[in-house]
């Protein structure tokens, strides 16, 4: 008798516990509501194609400073306004990945065949301060690329190699800069 006892109390037990332990996890076939303004598989489709331009679009550090001493060209860093403030290419205009928006580049690059040259911080050693580093497959040049070409920008060129700022032919400016 005392074993049927126990059966039963464990058995109320099991009834009681599992509908609890049900209602703390969602059901695994319930989907979120889709986002309209979020496509992922849009991204992923263009990370191909934007491989491939940015492949033909890294520039040597000589080849950079050429290049952004031409008219029209516009030298972008898209870390944040305090390292930037730190330390940044000389004319360099900051605008911040996270406010990179539809508003903020019509505002900051309205002609969107305007030639962009961009670096970040992995293009830099020995200045953690001002260019700490990022893992390599999070770089932020990978990003703002992405970024300026899913918006519609295809004259865009990343610095390519990284450089000691304290050897480099760049001319830099912010608190840091070695004046």
């Amino acid at each position: 008798m005392k074993y049927i006892s126990w059966i039963i109390v464990l058995a109320a037990a099991r009834s009681f516990a599992a509908p609890c332990a049900e209602s703390k996890d969602p059901p695994a076939q319930q989907q979120p509501a889709p986002n309209p303004n979020i496509d992922m598989e849009a991204y992923v489709r263009s990370v191909k194609e934007v491989a491939d331009h940015r492949a033909k679009h890294r520039l040597a550090e000589d080849d950079f400073i050429k290049m952004s001493r031409e008219k029209g060209t516009v030298v972008l860093d898209a870390r944040s306004r305090e390292k930037f403030d730190l330390l940044h290419i000389e004319g360099a205009v900051n605008l911040s990945l996270p406010d990179i928006t539809i508003e903020s580049l019509k505002k900051t690059f309205p002609d969107k065949e305007a030639r962009i040259l961009i670096y970040c911080n992995n293009n830099f050693k020995n200045a953690e301060k001002a260019f700490p580093s990022k893992a390599p497959v999070a770089s932020l040049n990978i990003s703002t690329y992405i970024a300026l070409y899913n918006y519609g920008y295809r004259n865009v060129y990343e610095l390519a190699p990284q450089i000691d700022p304290a050897q480099s032919k760049l001319t830099f400016a912010g608190k840091l800069a070695v004046k």
